[in-house]
């Protein structure tokens, strides 16, 4: 069962869901109009499992840009939900704008609980009473700020929800956020492969996404900064099951415009260290700017397997040298983000789709690579043979000496975790960035892990 939380901007639909969904999911602030895409959340009551919605406020002012876009998203959510939980404002009082989406909703034909929010004292209540005015039967004064009358909607909808729904699986999957996409998920387990869209502000994360759907799930605008809540999508494929996580821009600190830009960005840098894999999106009509350096360096801080996306080819191409122009572009990406070299670099264009689907295409091969194991027999020759070829620096009168190699079985709750190879050595201390970068470029040669950084770990061992 799908529920909607609708309203005007800033009467307090996000607390709301928070509220409910127990748990703070969607951004929230006395800026009106802060949320924009719809997100939504698996919830239980009494055993009875449904899907919450929080959308954008309908009928707002502001970035006329985006009004409409939020407004039909709104719109959306209400004729795909089963029950509508219109949200007015008990301090400000009825509202022309009120009276507007009451009539909208209205047209739905579908069960209404008008909740009166921010009744934060009992003695308010009576407040509630002008709002009979927009003549829906069930009225809920509530405080979503401070809790009051929420257990009293809470055993509304249950009543309300159909009796006999399967209750999801408690692990990790109620109050998990999450985007509906296409066909009907019912309470199908949550999707293993987490994937973070990261990139700067207008890079389009949002519009890759609606590409690799084939659909327009995401509110894409030429305004930076549209996506403010990372938002999951699930998303089916071929048998495997995804989840996009699309997040806010992340631009220099310096730059943040107010603090809803703060708690978007500390999100979305939360969202890559809670990822399987990364997918970088850059601007291929900028290139590579200085913050799509730093991000790259937090997915590689964070050990994530990657792929980066140079997106906006349709603006780059030229009808002559297509193939040169392309391998010129991967060629500088990587010259640039040469820290991150694990990373395979793919060019597409999210507004023709153009290449989009070869992003799944190399997620798989991530995949294959992430199960790939090397020999400790050819480990070992292949390292001895390279601290040969290249002894490692002295380091205060001292050598790293290799005794033995192995690589560890690795997180088996991990799909995509990196390969790790432990080295026993005589002073782990020894092993200096430089070599260990060496080293790293020996095992590749063996086992490419195209995707995955590869984790060094020195154990110090005595020599015999």
């Amino acid at each position: 069962m799908n529920i909607a939380i609708v309203g005007r901007p800033n009467v307090g639909k996000s607390a709301l869901f928070n509220r409910i969904a127990g748990r703070r999911i969607a951004i929230v602030h006395g800026q009106p109009g802060i949320t924009r895409d719809r997100i939504s959340a698996k919830c239980e009551i009494d055993g009875k499992t449904f899907r919450l919605w929080d959308t954008g406020g309908i009928v707002g002012a502001g970035e006329t840009q985006l009004t409409g876009d939020v407004r039909a998203s709104a719109e959306l959510a209400m004729k795909e939900s089963d029950l509508i939980l219109f949200v007015v404002d008990g301090q400000d009082g009825l509202n022309p704008m009120d009276r507007e989406l009451a009539r909208l909703v209205r047209k739905l034909h579908k069960p209404v609980l008008l909740l009166v929010n921010k009744i934060d004292d009992p003695k308010h209540q009576p407040r509630a009473d002008e709002f009979s005015a927009l003549g829906f039967e069930n009225v809920f004064p509530v405080s979503a700020a401070h809790g009051l009358g929420v257990e009293t909607l809470n055993d509304e909808i249950a009543r309300l929800l159909p009796v006999g729904e399967r209750s999801i699986d408690k692990v990790g999957a109620i109050h998990r956020v999450v985007r509906q996409t296409a066909g009907d998920w019912g309470q199908s387990p949550l999707p293993q492969l987490k994937i973070a869209i990261a990139g700067r502000p207008n890079a389009g994360k949002s519009s890759l996404i609606n590409a690799l759907l084939h659909d327009r799930r995401a509110i894409v605008s030429e305004f930076p900064g549209t996506t403010r809540d990372a938002v999951d999508i699930e998303y089916e494929r071929e048998g495997k099951r995804y989840l996009f996580i699309d997040t806010a821009g992340i631009r220099a600190r310096s730059k943040h415009s107010s603090s809803v830009e703060v708690f978007s960005v500390m999100r979305a840098e939360k969202t890559i260290t809670r990822a399987d894999i990364c997918v970088l999106v850059i601007d291929a009509a900028e290139g590579i700017k200085a913050q799509d350096r730093r991000i790259a360096a937090l997915i590689q801080k964070a050990r994530k397997a990657c792929v980066i996306a140079l997106n906006k080819w349709d603006l780059v191409r030229t009808n002559r040298k297509q193939r040169q122009t392309m391998e010129d572009a991967i060629a500088n990406a990587r010259a640039e983000l040469f820290f991150i070299d694990y990373a395979p670099v793919l060019v597409t264009s999210a507004l023709t789709g153009e290449h989009a689907d070869r992003i799944f295409k190399m997620i798989e091969r991530i995949r294959r690579a992430a199960r790939a194991h090397i020999g400790t027999g050819k480990l070992n020759r292949a390292l001895r043979a390279a601290f040969a070829a290249n002894p490692p620096p002295m380091v205060k009168g001292k050598r790293l000496k290799l005794f033995y190699a192995t690589q560890s079985g690795g997180d088996q709750l991990r799909e995509f975790a990196p390969p790790e190879i432990v080295l026993f050595v005589n002073s782990p201390h020894l092993l200096t960035q430089p070599f260990a970068r060496f080293l790293e470029a020996r095992i590749r040669e063996l086992e490419p892990y195209p995707g995955l950084p590869i984790l060094l770990t020195c154990r110090a061992r005595s020599e015999r």
